[in-house]
């Protein structure tokens, strides 16, 4: 692991977390883009099987090799535990895959400094630039967002947005327990039962840069029952 250097933004400790499965052709991009930017980061290797390890050891990038996958909602809780551990104040998660512009972290963390627990980027608040996904998807976010809306009241219009951040109630709540296989949805809703605040901000995105999702149509389905039913008993747990 890469020697951690501190960089302080407005006095907050801010962490680039970055979860990673089978990013090969993705991660170094996405890792120099984050330093140049100057944010402090870690890579979350989820027990990839290509050759990302290497290339996060090879180039000195300051990672996590997790033994075997955990999948994201694994993921990204060591990540959590990571930035709890280090005494972050913020964590911010990117998905290794380059969609996310770090240009775009500063319009999170002034949320964050507004006060909000968790800030969440999203692509459909302003529909004007950027990939807006498949037609299929959307459909799945919209039904995320009015079951979001049903159960907590909250209005959601990107849930399963893998750009966020966490401020530090956040942190501590998410180190302690974070939802499995699909977990964005839930989790806002876990947040907001717990008392952290949410917000979104509008980002442009962008198409994965290299790869392939992991999520295919059959996982899809299963994704939108899933979650479905999280979100439903996640309301009942108030």
């Amino acid at each position: 692991m890469a020697e951690e250097k501190t960089k302080t933004v407005d006095d907050l400790r801010v962490l680039i977390v970055i979860p990673a499965y089978n990013e090969e052709e993705n991660i170094l991009d996405v890792v120099r883009t984050v330093e140049a930017a100057g944010y402090d980061y870690v890579v979350i290797n989820d027990g990839s099987n290509d050759d990302t390890a290497r290339i996060c050891r090879e180039n000195g990038i300051n990672f996590v090799d997790l033994s075997q996958n955990l999948g994201i909602g694994g993921a990204v809780q060591t990540g959590h535990l990571y930035a709890l551990q280090h005494d972050y104040d913020v964590d911010i998660q990117i998905d290794g895959d380059g969609q996310h512009d770090i240009s775009y972290v500063p319009r999170l963390l002034e949320k964050i400094r507004e006060g909000y627990g968790l800030v969440i980027g999203s692509r459909f608040v302003e529909r004007t630039r950027g990939f807006q996904s498949t037609a299929m998807r959307r459909a799945g976010i919209n039904w995320l967002k009015g079951c979001i809306k049903r159960h907590s009241g909250l209005t959601v219009t990107d849930a399963t947005s893998g750009f966020r951040a966490s401020g530090r109630k956040a942190i501590e709540l998410f180190a302690e327990h974070y939802p499995v296989d699909y977990p964005e949805p839930e989790s806002i809703v876990y947040a907001h039962n717990h008392g952290v605040s949410v917000c979104e901000v509008p980002v442009v995105m962008r198409e994965r840069q290299g790869g392939k999702s992991s999520i295919s149509p059959l996982k899809g389905a299963y994704y939108m029952i899933k979650v479905t039913l999280a979100i439903a008993i996640e309301s009942m747990n108030k």
